[in-house]
This record gives structure tokens, sequence and C-alpha cells, in this order.
């Protein structure tokens, strides 16, 4: 039977290409944004890849709000099985030219925008005892890079209160499962209505994929046990190198990670951007890069076969140990 998914953060990037993955199964999706025009575009885009989808306009650092969408939602469609937490903006500056205000709003939809979707979605599987709910994280969970302060904090947040959630869930036997998935950098419209400031145009730190590979992670997290998913060879690099090398990551960052980040386009002077009103229009899925963003990553196919390929590694083994003693 299609599950019924509530998603934020549906009408682009990442969260456009997750609605177009599981509408593919003939899931029945309630998209929650704030963007009405990105919103009659991805519920199009769920029937015709065979979903069915139904818009409910919101603001997800409005506790009250997210709560009336859930409910709005099963009214509609029926019990949640699962919640995606997608929804993200941000503030593109060094800190110290981010006003209290701006900080405070990025904090508010990238990271609170998280818990109250997660609080919404515990109040109706708790008393089921069943569903899952999909963080969608980043490396930056684990770095921090420069410029994008508000973002990585929010997700660092994100992965102390996922941890938090998950041990008061095995506390009390509880069959709602929590799972993360962590990103690299991607090819969505992100960088192209965040609030900047500069004045040439930022960009997602190379190589990048396309969002796509993204969405298929999450929904491989929705429908399996893991804790937590790791998504494209540099996000893995950026977390063990996190763990392991956190002097030498900082300075690498630190040397490289500005320039990395600013394109040689210069950046319109009044650009909109969506950080306390949605940019109208619809953005879609991809950004400005499809020539060089990645359509697959290797490493989360391997992760995603890990046991498979453990069990034939061990079969390989032990038939080359019985080959050496004949």
């Amino acid at each position: 039977m299609a599950p019924i998914v509530a998603l934020t953060g549906a009408t682009s990037g990442v969260g456009r290409a997750i609605a177009r993955r599981f509408a593919r199964d003939g899931a029945q999706l309630g998209l929650i944004a704030r963007n009405q025009d990105g919103l009659d575009a991805a519920v199009r885009d769920v029937q015709q890849a065979g979903g069915h989808a139904i818009a409910l306009p919101c603001d997800v650092a409005d506790a009250d709000a997210v709560e009336a969408a859930a409910g709005a939602l099963e009214d509609a469609l029926g019990p949640i099985d699962i919640w995606i937490n997608d929804a993200m903006t941000t503030v593109f500056a060094f800190f110290e030219d981010i006003e209290p205000e701006e900080f405070r709003r990025a904090t508010e939809v990238t990271y609170l925008g998280f818990v109250w979707g997660t609080r919404a979605a515990l109040k109706r599987m708790l008393p089921r005892d069943r569903g899952t709910i999909v963080q969608v994280g980043s490396a930056m969970a684990y770095r921090g890079i420069p410029l994008q302060s508000p973002y990585c904090g929010a997700k660092q947040a994100t992965k102390g209160f996922q941890e938090s959630l998950r041990t008061e869930l095995r506390h009390k036997g509880s069959k709602v499962h929590a799972t993360m998935v962590q990103l690299p950098g991607l090819n969505t419209p992100q960088f192209e209505h965040c609030l900047s400031k500069f004045d040439r145009r930022p960009m997602p730190v190379p190589p990048v994929y396309q969002p796509e590979v993204a969405a298929d992670a999450v929904h491989w997290a929705a429908h399996h046990k893991r804790r937590e998913v790791y998504v494209g060879i540099p996000a893995v690099y950026t977390i063990l190198g996190s763990k392991l090398a956190t002097g030498i990551m900082e300075r690498y960052l630190a040397r490289s990670a500005v320039s990395g980040q600013l394109s040689q386009k210069p950046l319109e002077e009044d650009r909109p951007y969506n950080l306390f009103e949605p940019v109208a229009g619809d953005p879609g899925a991809h950004g400005p890069y499809d020539d060089s963003a990645h359509e697959r990553s290797i490493q989360l196919f391997l992760s995603k076969h890990r046991r498979a390929l453990g069990v034939a590694g061990a079969l390989v083994g032990a038939a080359a140990a019985l080959v050496g003693r004949r």
C-alpha cells in the first residue's frame, strides 16, 4: 500500500525532487511550504509522476501552523506514515555581517522547523506505535564551514536533537523510527534565493550532485531502519575528516572554502531572497549547475547494499582461502 507522506520544503531543490521520487510509488503527499506558485507546480509534478498530493501553505517556523497542517493532511489523506523535514533558508555572509533578526529567522526555519515538524509527527505516530521521521541533514552537521554559520549551526543542532530523540524512542520501546540523511553540495536553487551579503553569486562547494541523488537517499532511508545515511564521497570525507583531523580540516577550509563558494558571476543588487517572505514563481528542483552536477553516487549505492556486499566479500574471502589450502 502506498504511503502517506508529509514533506516540508516541498517546493524547490531536494524537497521538490523528494516529492517526485515518492510519487513514483503512487504515494499520497501533503506538500508543506510557503510559496503557493511552487506548491501548485509541485502538486502537478506529483500527479504527473503517478502520485497524489495536496498543497498545505505553511511557515514551518510557526509551531501552531505546522500542527494545523498536519491535522489538515490527516483529515484529507489519512494517518501519516512518513514525515520528512526538509525546509530551510539561510544567510550567506560572514557571521559579523548577519543581523540578529536574520540569524534568528534562518534558525527558526532551518532548525526549529524540523523540531516543530517532528513534534507534529510524533503526536500522531506515538499513539499508533508506527511511522518514520526523516531529517534531511548535511555533512555540515559535522563540520561547519565559512559563510554559512546559520545553516551549519542549524544542521548541527538538528543532529543533536535527533540523537536525543532516538534515545527517548528507545527508552519507550517505541516502533517509531527516526533517521537522518547527511547530504553533500547539491545543484539546487538554494543559492539562487538565499540572502547573500556579497557582490558575487554564491555557489555550492564542488563536486556537486543533482537533487535526485539526495531524493533517492531520502526515499531509501524512509523505508529502511538505518540510523543515518551519508550521501556522496565528499560528505563522507567531510564527516570523517571532522572526526579524525579537525585541525587540518579547519585550516583547509579557512584557505579554500570562502573563494570556493563565490562564483565569478555578479550578484544582482535587487535580487529577491526568501528569508522572510517566499520568492514568487516556481523555483523547481535544479539550480544552474546541470552541466557539472553528478547524477549518481557510487558511495550511496555501496552504502545501500553494504550488507549484501559484505556477505559477497566474505564468500570471496572464504573461497580464496579454500583455494589457497588446496
